[in-house]
């Protein structure tokens, strides 16, 4: 790829048309180098770093470039002076022993790198995007992520009601309705949470089996974060 398109990569039209995202820092060199190791379609990154950081460049092909060609392909304000460039993957067939997190119409690029960290860590877990929801392999999301985008499968433009051919029955974390300590928040494939402010579709909601769970608060308060939501599900899940 040309250097000149490289720049590009920031935006998501053309992320989507040369099929590569950009990942910078060490942090996240070191996760994507892990990754590759179980999964060979990431040896396909190639590295872009300074005369400084050369050391850190392992087994992809890298390109030694200056700091004024680093600040160019850099997002960030002082760069590390190290960017991967990694392909765009075409997520794994779901797995029997997963369970999905679906979420609709996100905004956030924080709250969905935030999120993947955290099904990242616990493992065995894939994320679905519905439609309208922030691309994640923006440079925001990639970061907040700390690596986790190279570990979870991500399905994009997932429409809501498709869930329906999919999963039998899916739980939905709302105002009413046991706690997800409960056991029988464990027994679902599927499990849905809405917009940062918007919440779910109500007319959709109606059209699925969905079983509704609520975290339950003091009441001082309108409503959790949406990340902090999904992590503390996600460890339920797991504990």
């Amino acid at each position: 790829m040309k250097f000149e398109d490289i720049k590009k990569l920031h935006h998501k039209k053309y992320r989507e048309e040369f099929g590569h995202y950009l990942a910078e820092g060490e942090h996240l060199v070191l996760e994507l180098q892990k990754a590759a190791l179980a999964n060979p379609q990431l040896e396909s990154s190639e590295l872009f770093v300074t005369a400084e950081q050369r050391h850190l460049a392992g087994s992809f092909k890298t390109h030694i470039i200056s700091r004024a060609r680093m600040a160019q392909i850099s997002d960030t304000k002082s760069p590390q002076g190290l960017v991967a460039l990694v392909p765009l993957l075409t997520p794994a067939p779901p797995r029997a022993d997963e369970r999905a997190i679906y979420l609709y119409e996100v905004q956030d690029p924080g709250n969905l790198g935030t999120i993947l960290r955290s099904l990242g860590w616990f493992g065995r877990f894939r994320c679905l995007l519905s439609p309208a929801s922030v691309d994640p392999y923006n440079s925001k999301t990639v970061r907040a992520s700390m690596g986790a985008i190279f570990h979870v499968a991500v399905e994009l433009d997932v429409e809501f009601l498709s869930l329906r051919e999919r999963f039998e029955h899916v739980a939905c974390l709302g105002m009413d309705g046991e706690r997800p300590s409960s056991p029988e928040f464990r027994k679902f494939g599927c499990y849905l949470f809405g917009n940062e402010a918007r919440g779910l579709p109500t007319e959709g909601l109606g059209r699925l089996n969905v079983t509704m769970f609520s975290i339950k608060g003091a009441g001082v308060i309108e409503s959790l974060n949406l990340a902090s939501v999904v992590n503390m599900c996600a460890y339920e899940l797991s504990r």
